[in-house]
């Protein structure tokens, strides 16, 4: 899980394996596999940098 930001300065936590696609129009908005969608502040490159530490954490963890 990764935590975002709303537009309204709420956060909230995202569960990594539902994130289907990340969209820039500027604001970046979060779809889904659901289909539900969310504007956050967080850039897409923010968004994947978060996602990506996050895989290596939960992968480092089990080597342990």
């Amino acid at each position: 899980m990764i935590y975002l930001t709303r537009l309204n300065g709420e956060k909230i936590m995202v569960n990594v394996d539902m994130l289907e696609m990340l969209e820039e129009t500027p604001d970046t908005v979060v779809t889904l596999t659901t289909g539900k969608k969310f504007v956050v502040k967080e850039s897409a490159q923010q968004i994947r940098e978060q996602v990506i530490a996050f895989y290596k954490l939960i992968h480092t963890d089990l080597k342990k």
